[in-house]
C-alpha cells in the first residue's frame, strides 16, 4: 500500500475512532432519558425528573460533538477517498440521504425535548424523546448499511471497472447487513448503559444512601443486562457470517496459518480445540481456512488479530459482570460495594471494545475498500503530503476530547456532588 493511501487510511481511521464514541452514546443516551421521563410521570418521584433533565444534557452534549465529527467524516469520504465515491456514490447515495434525514429528525426533536419541558404536553414531551432514540437508531442503521455492503457487495455486475445494472434496494440486502447492524446497535446500548452506570456506581460508592443513584443505577443495568448477555450469541453470527464471506479476516482474526478441521479458538495463552471451527461453521470438526489460501501480499494487518482478542476478552467479560447483575436482580439484593467497584472498572470498557471491533472490521478487510471490487489503493486520492492534514486532525481532536472530558466532568460533579 502506497505512502497517500495508508496517511488517508490513518485519517479515515482517527476520524471515525472518535466519532464513533458520540454515535453510539448518542443512539442509547435517548433510551434512558426517556425510561427516566417516563417513570417520573407514572411516580411523580422528583429523582426520575432529576435523572431524565440530567441525561438529557449529556445527550446533547454529545450528539452536538457527534454531529460535527459525523460531518467532518462525510467531506473526508469524498477528499480521502474519491475512487470509491465515483465507484459506488449511486449505490451508496440512497442509504446516506436517508442516514441525512435520519439526523434531521434527531436534531429537530432533541431541540423540542431539552426545551418543551413546559412548553408541550407531557405526551408530546415523551413522544419527542422517543422520536430522538428511534432516530438516533435509524442514522447509525442506514450508515453501518454502507459498511456492510462495503464488506459483501452485491446489486451491480462489474464491467470494465465500472458498476453497471445498479439495483440500490438489492445491494441494501448485503448478507453483512443483519450481523452488522445488530451487533452494532447492542454494543452502543450496551456500552452506553455501562458507562452511565459506572457513574452512578461511583455516586452510590459515595453515598450508600443516595436515592437517585440507586434509581438511576437499576435503570442502566435494566438496558446492559440483556443486551450484554445477548451480545455473545450475535458475535458467534456475525463470526459465521465472516467465515462464509470473508475468510481470509477470519483467518487473519486468530492468525490461522494453515486450513485444518477443528481449528482451535486461540484466546492468548489458552487454546479451545474446535471453538474456531464451531464458531465458523457450527461443527467442531468443520474446515477453516489459513492465510496460507490467500496471497501474502494481501493478508491484514496483525492489529486485527489483537483488536479481535481485546473485543472478545471485554465481551466475556461483561457477560460475566451482567450475569451476576441479573442473578442479583432475580433475588432482589442491592448492588454490594464489590459490585459496584467492578461496575466502576467496567465503565469504559465496553467502548474500547466498539473502538477494537471496528479495527477488526475494517483493517481485516483491507486491501479493498469494496471487498473483492476496488483496492484501497485505488480509491484514495493521489494528492501529497496528506500527512499535514493527519497532524492538524489529530490537533483538533486532542483538544476537542479534552473540552469534552471537561464538559463531562463537570456535568458528572454537578451530578454526584461531594457527600
Amino acid at each position: 500500500m502506497d505512502d497517500g493511501a495508508l496517511f488517508a487510511r490513518a485519517q479515515m481511521g482517527l476520524s471515525l475512532g472518535f466519532h464513533i464514541i458520540f454515535a453510539v452514546i448518542g443512539i442509547a443516551m435517548p433510551v434512558l432519558m426517556v425510561a427516566a421521563e417516563i417513570l417520573w410521570r407514572r411516580t411523580g418521584d422528583p429523582d426520575y425528573e432529576r435523572l431524565a433533565k440530567v441525561w438529557a444534557k449529556g445527550t446533547a452534549v454529545f450528539f452536538a460533538v457527534g454531529a460535527v465529527s459525523g460531518t467532518v467524516l462525510s467531506f473526508e469520504l469524498g477528499l480521502l477517498f474519491p475512487g470509491f465515491m465515483k465507484l459506488a456514490g449511486a449505490i451508496i447515495g440512497i442509504p446516506f440521504s436517508l442516514e441525512g434525514f435520519a439526523f434531521f429528525t434527531e436534531a429537530i426533536f432533541l431541540g423540542v425535548y431539552l426545551y418543551g419541558w413546559d412548553r408541550v404536553k407531557p405526551w408530546m414531551h415523551i413522544a419527542s424523546g422517543v422520536v430522538v432514540a428511534v432516530s438516533g437508531l435509524a442514522s447509525a442503521v442506514f450508515v453501518t448499511l454502507v459498511n456492510a455492503w462495503m464488506n459483501a457487495p452485491r446489486g451491480f455486475r462489474l464491467v470494465d471497472g465500472q458498476l453497471v445494472d445498479i439495483d440500490p434496494l438489492m445491494a441494501m440486502t448485503t448478507p453483512f447487513a443483519l450481523h452488522e447492524i445488530t451487533h452494532m446497535a447492542v454494543a452502543a446500548y450496551m456500552s452506553t448503559a455501562i458507562g452511565a452506570a459506572a457513574i452512578h456506581a461511583w455516586g452510590l460508592l459515595r453515598d450508600p444512601r443516595s436515592a437517585l443513584h440507586r434509581k438511576a443505577f437499576g435503570i442502566c443495568l435494566a438496558l446492559a443486562i440483556p443486551f450484554t448477555l445477548v451480545q455473545p450469541a450475535l458475535g458467534h453470527f456475525a463470526g459465521q457470517q465472516v467465515a462464509k464471506w470473508q475468510p481470509m479476516k477470519l483467518a487473519a482474526m486468530e492468525r490461522l496459518m494453515e486450513t485444518q478441521a477443528g481449528a482451535p479458538l486461540n484466546l492468548g495463552p489458552v487454546k479451545v480445540p474446535g471453538a474456531l471451527s464451531f464458531l465458523a461453521t457450527n461443527d467442531f470438526d468443520g474446515v477453516v481456512k489459513g492465510l496460507e489460501e490467500f496471497p501474502e501480499k494481501d493478508w491484514p494487518h496483525e492489529m486485527v488479530r489483537w483488536g479481535w482478542l481485546v473485543m472478545v476478552g471485554i465481551g466475556t467479560a461483561l457477560a460475566g459482570w451482567a450475569a451476576l447483575g441479573l442473578l442479583g436482580r432475580l433475588r432482589k439484593r442491592p448492588p454490594g460495594r464489590w459490585y459496584l467497584l467492578a461496575t466502576l472498572a467496567a465503565g469504559p470498557t465496553g467502548f474500547i471494545a466498539v473502538e477494537a471491533g471496528w479495527i477488526v472490521t475494517e483493517v481485516g478487510r483491507q486491501p479493498w475498500t469494496v471487498y473483492g471490487v476496488l483496492r484501497t489503493n485505488d480509491a484514495a486520492t493521489p494528492m501529497p503530503n496528506l500527512w499535514i492534514p493527519l497532524v492538524v486532525f489529530s490537533v483538533v481532536y486532542l483538544l476537542l476530547s479534552v473540552v469534552v472530558t471537561a464538559t463531562i466532568v463537570r456535568h458528572v460533579r454537578e451530578t454526584v456532588p461531594s457527600p
